[in-house]
């Protein structure tokens, strides 16, 4: 039976257009869930827009349109994000979908039941920028405005009939959960940030508005509707088809293994969404991963100072393999990265087109001059030629752990190792020179190549997929056979009886 694993990333608020940080998250979450898929696991990856709140309302009638029009113009624009940015994701989940509000009426109505849920009147800070709650020492005047220190969106002051949620009882709770799970949170320093914030002690969480109408209705109370984030939150689990725990969604794939996230919604993903779980007695994902910003020139990216970098046009102008790649080996996952144009140029030309590029069409060029297009038959491999291929299968079990830990920039560096190691094993060895004096030993050093490229192909593939998979085509390596599994000791190379055509895989940037 095949392991499950089950991946989402956050539901985009469709505010605005598609920018740097959705497109980093979300192709995170994918080169994890195709690394995953290539392990041999069922995966389901998850992602979607969250559409509620009062944000979206007055964005819609500000544009003179009907909300949920506006909804569906907005979350097309990330639907069509999915395939420009070549995810590989199982569903796309709207916070709009009658599957969703009939699991978070099933998530209310049983905190109602369990008496975490209590009618009062909320007064404090909100900020409808970041659809969050305020304390006054999270507060700062900002150029005569009040506004929030952590995200620097203003805040207004909020006075309303609220249902609240009793997040005060579950700190210690929360702490205990902490520790006993202690790679819950990751990066560490984010878990250091929640476990200080829940040590100073929870105040109860409003988890209604009667201020605008453009949300889910509170079961048995329609002047209210749900808090967004309670509502939003609740999308990972009516994506399985919850209420219905007996379903083979839910079965197969709750608690989820993994929530990857930017690290400016981690309060809400490590402190309410655990502690909502924990009152309505719902299994806990197995771990929330806060990612770091991407910065533009060492900068946070703004409009006011016109460092945005639009991700669909740099991958009009680049290709969507090569920001894929670049973004992972660049950012250290968990950290803050610095992005520019120059850099990406950069990494494109020494790392994919002079490295990577350059091995496999060099190689195929070889062997459709001197071995009339075919892989030779293996002959007896010398150390020199063993010691290649086995560096990698035997780093094959460090590789899933480096995933498993989320730290793909090490992953990556590895992966470009092994190509750079190729390149210089190819050069040293002179198959052209070889061919007169030494033909069987020739036909060892193309075996083994073409096995290498073969393998970091394989490795390659959850993160440049297209490209990879173009080599893989070449090679004649059946869809079925381009698996971890595959990258063995007894590999063989008999289903490549002739290598295909391939143009210039990756074009050098002026």
């Amino acid at each position: 039976m095949k392991k499950n694993f089950y991946i989402t990333t956050p539901i985009y608020y469709p505010s605005g257009k598609p920018h740097m940080g959705h497109a980093y998250s979300s192709i995170i979450a994918d080169v994890i869930a195709r690394f995953k898929r290539i392990e041999g696991y069922n995966v389901h990856f998850l992602t979607g827009t969250d559409e509620h709140g009062l944000k979206i309302q007055r964005e819609a009638e500000k544009n003179k349109k009907k909300t949920q029009i506006f909804c569906d113009e907005l979350s097309q624009k990330f639907r069509d994000l999915t395939k420009i940015l070549n995810l590989s994701n199982d569903d796309f989940i709207r916070t709009t979908e009658k599957r969703h509000f009939n699991s978070v009426e099933n998530i209310w109505l049983k905190l109602i039941k369990s008496g975490d849920i209590y009618l009062d009147k909320y007064k404090g800070w909100y900020s409808v920028s970041d659809e969050a709650y305020y304390d006054d020492d999270e507060i700062e005047n900002t150029n005569g405005a009040k506004t929030s220190k952590v995200s620097g969106s203003k805040v207004e002051w909020v006075e309303e009939e609220s249902f609240f949620f009793k997040l005060s009882s579950w700190s210690q709770k929360l702490l205990d959960f902490y520790k006993a799970e202690p790679e819950f949170i990751l990066p560490f320093s984010r878990k250091n940030e929640v476990v200080k914030f829940v040590e100073k002690g929870l105040k109860d969480l409003s988890v209604s508005r009667t201020s605008f109408s453009w949300g889910i209705p509170v079961p048995n109370n329609q002047k209210h509707v749900i808090y967004v984030w309670l509502d939003a939150l609740t999308n990972y689990l009516s994506a399985l088809k919850y209420p219905d725990t007996k379903s083979d969604m839910y079965k197969n794939f709750w608690p989820a293994y993994i929530h990857i996230i930017g690290k400016d919604i981690l309060r809400f993903h490590a402190i309410y969404w655990p502690a909502f779980l924990m009152a309505a007695k719902i299994p806990l994902p197995k771990r929330i991963f806060g990612h770091g910003w991407i910065l533009s020139d060492d900068k946070k990216m703004s409009k006011s100072i016109g460092n945005i970098l639009d991700p669909i046009q740099v991958i009009k102008d680049y290709g969507i393999d090569q920001l894929r790649y670049y973004l992972i080996k660049e950012v250290s996952l968990g950290n803050d990265g610095n992005v520019s144009l120059e850099n990406l140029k950069n990494c494109i030309n020494n790392d994919l087109a002079n490295n990577y590029g350059n091995l496999c069409q060099r190689v195929f060029a070889f062997v459709k001059k001197n071995c009339s297009n075919k892989i030779p038959k293996k002959e007896i491999l010398s150390k020199q030629d063993k010691a290649l291929t086995d560096k990698l299968k035997k780093d094959k079990e460090h590789l899933i752990k480096l995933i498993n830990q989320q730290d793909l920039n090490n992953y990556l560096k590895k992966v470009i190792e092994y190509s750079f190691d190729s390149n210089k094993y190819f050069n040293d060895s002179e198959p052209w020179s070889l061919k007169k004096t030494d033909p069987k030993k020739m036909n060892s050093v193309v075996y083994t190549i073409i096995e290498q490229i073969k393998n970091i192909s394989i490795l390659l593939l959850p993160i440049i997929p297209n490209s990879a998979n173009k080599i893989l085509d070449t090679l004649n390596v059946p869809k079925n056979l381009r698996q971890l599994s595959e990258i063995k000791e007894d590999s063989k190379l008999e289903h490549i009886k002739e290598l295909g055509n391939i143009n210039i895989l990756f074009k050098k940037v002026e």
